[in-house]
């Protein structure tokens, strides 16, 4: 088994602070032609221990695609936050874990990363027990932007308020979300352009309601332009079930199946009821043309 360089962390968003680390990591497995890794569980600790439901940046599986695809960690361990995990004293999870079961020769954690059972290893423990095993260790310090620590607590905050130019300068890369298309009703972009009707997965936050200009990526790797809503839909729709509906621009095709990845780049409008479907789809043109200029300037 090929050893691994390891950075430690639950890495929601894959902001920049995380990219500090996933960047010194990937730097030292070619130092040491060892193969650059994560190590993460599948769902927050906190969660689990409290019961609690945490609303995440995102789903496992864009995080697993942020890690690879921004920061070239080809192997992403996203294990199961069970009962072994939550009793494992803190240097056993060193040890028995990432040396021994991952073949860790070098860890990279964050200032505050916590780990172990209650809690209890930290990085100045980290540190020195990799130093008594004979491994490498870089304990990142935190990243700032505009004198505002990056964290994934801040982002959720902002991806909440709809703050997406805001949110995409504390992650690096726009909020992202990936979902495969189905069926919805349409009526008032359909005519326009091909909506894709996206499912928001458990657990992940939806931004605030409203109409945004994104970006869709499609399976075979092309990307269009796409003015999306997030909410009820409230002209046609009378239920209260959030939808996130995009419209892409200057796309013809079917849509229904394919999966995509929706990228979010700035907040146009709220969501408003209109009078008639004409009004509506007024509406979606003028959206369309806010941003295909939006992006033209980009």
């Amino acid at each position: 088994m090929k050893q691994r360089v390891i950075a430690l962390g639950f890495f929601d968003g894959v902001h920049l602070g995380h990219g500090a680390l996933l960047r010194r990591t990937a730097e030292e497995a070619r130092k040491r032609d060892c193969t650059p890794a994560v190590f993460t569980f599948d769902r927050p600790p906190k969660e689990v221990v409290t019961g609690i439901p945490c609303p995440l940046i995102n789903s496992p599986e864009d995080r697993k695609d942020l890690l690879r695809r921004l920061y070239g960690i080809s192997d992403v361990l996203m294990v199961p936050f069970d009962r072994e995990m939550m009793t494992t004293p803190w240097d056993g999870f060193v040890t028995e874990i990432l040396v021994k079961r991952y073949h860790a020769v070098h860890l990279v954690a964050g200032h505050d990363h916590h780990f172990g059972h209650k809690n209890q290893g930290s990085p100045e423990l980290l540190a020195a027990k990799c130093a008594e095993l004979g491994l490498g260790c870089d304990i990142i310090p935190k990243v700032e932007v505009g004198g505002i620590t990056v964290s994934s607590t801040y982002i959720r905050r902002l991806v909440e308020l709809g703050q997406m130019d805001r949110a995409a300068a504390f992650l690096g890369h726009p909020h992202t979300l990936t979902g495969t298309v189905g069926h919805g009703r349409g009526i008032g972009s359909s005519r326009l352009f091909p909506t894709a009707n996206l499912t928001v997965p458990a657990h992940v936050l939806v931004p605030a309601h409203g109409v945004y200009a994104t970006r869709v990526t499609l399976p075979d790797g092309a990307f269009y332009a796409a003015v999306t809503n997030v909410g009820t839909r409230p002209t046609v729709n009378n239920g209260t079930d959030i939808t996130v509906e995009a419209s892409l621009l200057d796309y013809d095709g079917d849509l229904y199946g394919k999966t995509l990845r929706l990228e979010f780049f700035s907040h146009l409008r709220d969501e408003i009821r209109f009078d008639s479907l004409d009004a509506l789809r007024s509406q979606i043109a003028a959206d369309a043309e806010t941003t295909r200029r939006y992006f033209a300037e980009k």
